[in-house]
């Protein structure tokens, strides 16, 4: 496959023969590394589908075996935690199957996202195009991913419809009380956009560090079972609230101070018709504002020694 080179011929040159000089370390080139990146959706696009096709390649099924995991997953796990916890199978089964979704994009961003510039390192020595495009690659096949999986959504609510669309539904026994499932599930769509928002910087950061120091991708998967438990996937705030009392001490606040919490929430309430916080906009949109300008400073400064690092 051909790609037209966004890079100006000077960069090039101080990519591939030199060590990189102050002079490309500037907000500029960064900035303008992202958007020739853009520019190119037919390269990561293309390198994004491909990575989905070898994934399977031979297989019978190919890439409908994304589908039918997560159903599985969801399926065992909703049934087994609806009844240790004792709510209904009808509106907690959806709870569990879009918080899994959700929290399988989260995970391969995370993961897939530090090893992205090191797993293609023959691309970034050879191929003269903007680092952003691995970038891309990475979050538009977790994007793929997360297009495939929603099936399953779909197959639940179909399935779970009264109970989901009931007005003033609870997960739990005494619990929360949620408005159903209404036209708010459109606010997915702009949860979603801001759940692969920042997969971009979270690519470029543990991306770009790890090719520096190659601890970062063993530490975050050693760290991503106690996310996974800590995040109310499987267990909700209501659960917390029941078992603790109403009394507000530091239990209350385990959900709050997780960040994943709410980046989950932002598409998973609206999906299962549960109450829609707009704080947890709030604390998305801050995590993405903090989060792009420290992504755009490790741009600045090391974009130019990837190519020697990987």
């Amino acid at each position: 496959m051909h790609a037209t080179s966004t890079v100006d011929s000077t960069e090039t040159t101080t990519m591939t023969s030199a060590p990189p000089s102050s002079d490309s370390r500037t907000f500029g080139r960064a900035l303008s590394d992202i958007r020739n990146g853009f520019k190119q959706p037919e390269l990561w696009g293309h390198l994004a589908w491909q990575d989905i096709k070898q994934r399977y390649r031979r297989s019978v099924l190919g890439p409908l075996w994304i589908t039918i995991s997560m159903g599985i997953t969801a399926l065992g796990l909703g049934l087994l935690y609806s009844q240790l916890f004792g709510a209904a199978v009808g509106t907690f089964l959806p709870y569990i199957t879009t918080g899994f979704i959700v929290w399988n994009f989260i995970l391969g961003c995370l993961t897939d996202g530090t090893d992205t510039f090191i797993a293609n390192e023959g691309l970034i020595k050879h191929l003269p195009a903007p680092l952003s495009v691995y970038a891309l690659r990475t979050v538009w096949r977790q994007c793929i991913m997360f297009a495939h999986n929603m099936v399953i959504y779909l197959i639940v609510i179909v399935i779970f419809w009264n109970d989901v669309t009931t007005p003033n539904y609870t997960m739990t026994e005494g619990g929360m009380t949620h408005p159903g499932l209404n036209w708010d599930v459109l606010l997915a769509i702009p949860g979603f956009a801001l759940l692969a928002i920042n997969a971009g910087w979270v690519v470029v950061l543990f991306g770009i560090a790890s090719t520096r120091f190659r601890d970062i991708p063993q530490v975050v998967s050693s760290l991503i079972n106690l996310l996974f438990f800590m995040t109310p996937i499987v267990w909700t705030t209501d659960i917390l609230k029941d078992k603790f009392g109403g009394t507000a001490d530091w239990r209350d606040y385990v959900a709050e101070l997780n960040p994943l919490y709410h980046f989950i929430q932002v598409v998973r309430a609206p999906l299962i018709g549960n109450a829609v916080s707009w704080h947890h906009y709030a604390v998305v949109g801050g995590i993405t504002v903090v989060g792009w300008a420290l992504a755009l400073v490790v741009m600045r400064n090391y974009r130019a020694r990837v190519s020697y690092w990987v």
